[in-house]
């Protein structure tokens, strides 16, 4: 069986949350006799294909970019031509421009998209965009939420909730690199074992300054992984505020990155908008055994992290609450050491790559089985 994903930005040009997600579930499934190439847009017209392990990555020339959302007119031919040799077709939302490749290819295969967030910061232009949406969400086969906590509050999934199904986002901690015992060394010599800390690219919804607000006066460290478009404001928030206790290391190699992970006492993910809509750094806290904090927003965010049980769930945009959970994980060592242990449980009964690669698996097989069941019945969808 052959799969062609595709999505508006890709590996080795890209790194997200998304392209982790398509490298996961390629690499995933490879084991299971599933073959993947991927298809996204690419501002460099001369980039050849790419091997990526267990897949290929394939460029269409990136021609415009608007409200976040790439055109290429070369896509469609090249779409067109790796389709035809896929025998699915699977897709990631949101991005409009696919849902226009999509419905313009008349593709007789079966498809589906993981839904991977509802549009939030463009109103304005969602109610332009929904008619499209609309149509290519009818018109795909299945659509996979991450979590049930998405598809129970976002309105677009409530819409198509008899052809939805959660598969959660799942990550291959043997994949994750060891530190060496010098990178150990350096970050434990520079912030100790006590400290917070956030994992993420810096972006408006991610609530940073939030957490910066509860960082007023604490007796404690927070340690800031990431670079991003509010970098700089944050950095004057903290230096306006006096945070001498708030230390941003920018982004740093996945090696530095599991060595923090080992190191801290939390990780804290103050995200404040359904733009975070799973929340894959957190995640990876879950996976190293660390509690959590984190805001209720209906999100995947909820499902990873179980109030009282892995960590604690505090309002949204609410720095005192926020600040609230800090003291009490701070002043109770051996409760966030159990919600550490428990936060680990979950990821390997829930969350690792094998269990999401292995449900998109039977996903796949189970609609190449309708479509073949269909097709017997009415030769047309054979031509």
């Amino acid at each position: 069986m052959k799969v062609l994903h595709f999505y508006k930005t890709y590996y080795p040009d890209s790194v997200g949350g998304v392209e982790q997600v398509i490298f996961q579930i390629a690499n995933g499934v490879a084991d299971l006799g599933v073959s993947t190439d991927v298809l996204s847009l690419s501002s460099d017209a001369t980039q050849q294909p790419v091997n990526l392990g267990s897949h290929t990555a394939y460029k269409a020339k990136l021609d415009l970019q608007v409200a976040s959302t790439g055109f290429s007119l070369s896509v469609f031919r090249k779409f067109s031509a790796l389709a035809k040799q896929a025998d699915i077709i699977h897709y990631h939302f949101p991005w409009p421009f696919m849902d226009m490749v999509h419905l313009a290819s008349r593709l007789n295969k079966p498809s589906l998209v993981t839904y991977h967030s509802d549009i939030v910061r463009q109103a304005f232009l969602l109610q332009l965009y929904r008619p499209l949406m609309n149509s290519f969400l009818k018109s795909v086969d299945s659509i996979v939420a991450t979590s049930p906590n998405y598809l129970h509050s976002s309105p677009v999934l409530q819409q198509f909730r008899d052809k939805t199904q959660v598969i959660p986002i799942g990550l291959d901690k043997p994949a994750y690199p060891k530190p060496s015992q010098n990178t150990h060394d350096h970050w434990q010599q520079r912030f100790g074992e006590r400290f917070f800390l956030f994992v993420g690219v810096l972006r408006y919804y991610k609530g940073l300054h939030i957490l910066l607000e509860a960082m007023k006066g604490a007796p404690y460290k927070l340690v800031v992984i990431g670079a991003g478009p509010v970098e700089h404001e944050l950095k004057a928030q903290a230096t306006r505020d006096g945070l001498e206790n708030v230390f941003f290391v920018g982004a740093v190699s996945d090696e530095d990155k599991v060595a923090l992970l080992n190191l801290c006492y939390a990780v804290t993910f103050p995200s404040n908008l359904r733009s975070e809509a799973f929340g894959i750094s957190l995640l990876e806290g879950a996976m190293y055994g660390k509690p959590m904090i984190s805001s209720e927003i209906g999100t995947g965010t909820s499902y990873i992290n179980i109030n009282n049980q892995t960590g604690l769930v505090v309002p949204p945009s609410d720095p005192l609450a926020f600040r609230q959970a800090m003291d009490h994980l701070w002043a109770h060592p051996e409760l966030a050491q159990q919600m550490g242990r428990e936060a680990e449980n979950r990821y390997w009964e829930h969350f690792t790559a094998k269990r999401m690669a292995e449900n998109y698996n039977d996903l796949y097989r189970q609609l190449l089985e309708q479509r073949n069941q269909n097709s017997s019945r009415d030769p047309a969808l054979m031509s």
